[in-house]
C-alpha cells in the first residue's frame, strides 16, 4: 500500500493511493496515518479495504491535490549522519564504526512539496537525499533480525541542513538540522511488502534540474535494519517514529566551490518506488 495525507497545511485527510494513482479517502475507517494505524493490526485491516470502496478524492496529487508529511503526529524524528562511505569522504570526515544520531525537531515536518523558506541570513543551506524509515510496531532492545518485522514502510526525506548552524556553531549538528520546513517527508508512506530489496534502491537528487546527488542504498554503511535496532538500545521505537538513513555524495557543502541553496531555486528528489519530492526555495 501507498498511504497518504492530503489536503491543507495542518488539516490534512488520510488516504491511500489506487492502482490509478488517484488518492481514495480513509476517513471512515481511520483517523490519521500515525499511531495504531501504522501497527500490523492497523496496517491489516487498511489492506483489506477494497479501494475502489473509498471516495475518491478530487484533484490530481502533488498537482492540484497537496500531500502533506505521509506520517502523522510523530513523536520522534531520529536522523543518521554520515551513513555512506563517499559521503563521509566529501565531507572530510571518517566513516564511522558506530552510527551517528541526531535528532531533527518534530517541528521541522513538511509535505513533500511545500516551499522551502530559508532561515534569515542562511549562505549555507543544503539538500540531501534520504531513505526514510516509519516504524510501525516499536519496541526497544531489538535484535537485527526482528528489527524489520517492527518497521511500517519507508518513504523519501530530505534532510535539509544549515551547515553554518550543524557544523560551526558550537556542537550539536541538531540546531542546524531541525529549521521548520527542514524536514519534507513523503509523498507516500510505501509499507514494507512492497520493496523487494531494501538495499538496492537508487536515490536521487536535482537543483534547477542540475543531479547533484545519485547513489544507491547499496552503499550504506549500516542497512535500516542495523539502525532500527541500534536506535531501539537508547530509546523505545513508537508507532509513527522516523529514522532518516543519511545521504550519498552530491551535497552542496561537497562541491567545489560549495554550492548552496538560493531563493527561486528548486529540488527536486526522490526514490526508486517511492515517489518524488519538489521545493522551491524562497527567502
Amino acid at each position: 500500500m501507498k498511504l497518504v495525507r492530503y489536503g491543507s497545511r495542518g488539516a490534512e485527510r488520510p488516504g491511500l493511493l489506487d492502482l490509478a494513482g488517484r488518492v481514495r479517502d480513509l476517513g471512515q475507517h481511520v483517523h490519521d496515518i500515525a499511531d495504531e494505524v501504522l501497527t500490523p493490526a492497523g496496517l491489516s485491516r487498511l489492506a483489506a479495504l477494497d479501494p475502489q470502496s473509498l471516495p475518491l478524492v478530487a484533484g490530481e496529487p502533488q498537482r492540484d491535490l497537496r500531500l502533506g508529511a505521509c506520517v502523522g503526529q510523530v513523536g520522534k524524528f531520529i536522523a543518521i549522519g554520515l551513513n555512506y562511505a563517499d559521503h563521509a569522504s566529501e565531507a572530510g570526515m571518517p566513516v564511522p564504526e558506530e552510527p551517528i544520531v541526531f535528532t531533527k525537531w518534530t517541528s521541522s515536518i513538511t509535505g513533500p512539496d511545500d516551499e522551502l523558506r530559508l532561515p534569515p541570513g542562511s549562505t549555507a543551506t543544503d539538500w540531501e537525499v534520504e531513505l526514510g524509515i516509519v516504524i510501525g510496531a516499536g519496541g526497544s532492545d531489538l535484535s537485527e533480525d526482528d528489527a524489520l518485522s517492527r518497521v511500517a514502510g519507508f518513504c523519501v526525506v530530505n534532510d535539509i541542513s544549515e551547515r553554518d548552524w550543524q557544523l560551526r556553531r558550537g556542537g550539536t549538528w541538531d540546531k542546524g538540522k531541525g529549521y521548520d520546513g527542514f524536514g519534507p517527508v513523503g509523498p507516500w508512506l510505501v509499507t514494507r511488502d512492497e520493496i523487494a530489496d531494501l538495499q538496492a534502491l537508487r536515490l536521487w537528487l536535482e537543483v534547477d534540474g542540475h543531479r547533484y546527488q545519485e547513489g544507491s542504498t547499496a552503499t550504506m554503511v549500516f542497512g535500516p535494519a542495523q539502525l532500527v535496532a541500534y536506535c531501539s538500545r537508547f530509546t523505545t521505537l513508537m508507532p509513527g517514529d522516523i529514522i532518516t538513513t543519511g545521504t550519498p555524495p552530491g551535497v552542496g557543502m561537497g562541491q567545489n566551490p560549495p554550492a548552496y541553496l538560493r531563493a527561486g531555486q528548486v529540488m527536486r528528489l526522490g526514490i526508486d518506488g517511492l515517489g518524488v519530492q519538489t521545493q522551491r526555495v524562497i527567502s
